[in-house]
């Protein structure tokens, strides 16, 4: 792991470990506001409440009383390839992470609308809140972590209430007793250590929800209000070279070259061009298929290098046509989310 802060625990997962189509446990990316908390699944209750017709304050028995359902999906912090952003101009208190805030579990639980179905969700309610215990300081007045989403994507088959990853207890790092799980979106809306759930006519006030948006290049994120961004949700299109390393030297001629595409919400990569020529010419690289509409896609291919220094560029084109833009340059925002401009990397080769 790359580790960028201690407390709060923010590490990143390294390419090696980026290359498997499911994350290993240990290596899965780590991202906090706030010191891990620690809870007893014998003591804990997960609240529903809000515009309910059953307010309800179930154990983790009576959860696994429901039907328990399994889903393999992609996680994504919204700062993902941050450090890109960074190089175009500095953005300050923001941890600059590379390509590894993103990995791939098979998550195992019940599905969050079946929990909903027992409570009964009034009409009225358009958006489905979360809450956590873990207390960031980064709000004023400090408040517990949390994030919402809409009805019609809370309701979706996919998402689900976690209690276990990779076939294993759900690791007390990544949420326990309890986590959301909402495939396709920021990672920020899977809220970890769940023990509240409020229907709601208005998305959550909490500090996270608009916290994670894209303001204006030219905002201050200090005095930035709730309405100045665009709230983040479903994950833009994006890939990363994982090999050859960054400013790799290699010996020339037939190379190499592989990744993964993210295509986000419930849309698929459709294709990965690859360039050596500074987009001058474009090789469709080999992709694979996805697991589902929720996980990243590994994609392959060769280049024919030549001597000297070269700049490889990746780009992703998604199941709507949507591609990727070419420079960092063009989505830099003073938060740094949502870096979904085309990977570049360079290398040198040597005869």
């Amino acid at each position: 792991m790359f580790v960028h802060q201690d407390e709060p625990y923010n590490a990143e997962t390294p390419a090696s470990a980026l290359a498997a189509e499911i994350t290993p446990l240990d290596a899965f990316y780590g991202r906090n506001h706030a010191p891990i908390p620690h809870i007893d699944s014998a003591d804990w209750r997960l609240r529903v409440e809000g515009l309910v017709d059953r307010p309800l304050e179930l154990s983790m028995d009576d959860l696994r009383r429901l039907p328990e359902r399994t889903v393999v999906a992609t996680l994504q912090c919204a700062g993902n390839r941050r450090a890109d952003l960074i190089e175009v101009r500095d953005i300050p208190g923001q941890v600059p992470w590379g390509p590894g805030a993103i990995s791939t579990a098979r998550w195992s639980g019940v599905s969050l609308a079946d929990v909903l179905a027992k409570a009964g969700v009034r009409p009225e309610a358009a958006h489905i809140a979360f809450t956590g215990p873990d207390v960031s300081e980064l709000a004023d007045p400090p408040q517990p972590f949390g994030g919402s989403i809409p009805v019609a994507k809370a309701t979706s088959s996919e998402v689900l209430l976690a209690w276990a990853m990779n076939d294993q207890a759900l690791p007390t790092a990544h949420g326990a007793p309890l986590r959301v799980v909402v495939p396709g979106w920021i990672g920020a809306r899977s809220v970890k250590w769940l023990q509240r759930i409020s229907a709601q006519a208005e998305p959550t006030d909490n500090y996270f929800q608009t916290e994670y948006s894209i303001l204006p290049p030219e905002a201050d994120p200090e005095t930035a209000g709730p309405g100045a961004g665009i709230t983040l949700g479903p994950v833009a299109i994006h890939c990363a070279i994982l090999r050859p390393d960054k400013d790799a030297h290699l010996a020339s001629g037939p190379t190499e070259v592989s990744g993964f595409a993210f295509a986000g919400d419930d849309r698929t990569v459709a294709r990965v061009d690859v360039s050596a020529d500074h987009g001058g010419t474009w090789i469709h690289a080999d992709l694979d298929p996805p697991e589902n509409p929720w996980t990243w896609q590994h994609w392959r291919t060769t280049l024919n290098l030549p001597i000297g220094e070269a700049e490889l560029i990746a780009r992703a084109w998604d199941s709507t046509a949507a591609v990727q833009t070419e420079s960092p340059a063009t989505v830099w925002n003073p938060r740094g989310y949502a870096n979904n401009a085309a990977a570049h990397l360079h290398i040198t080769c040597h005869p």
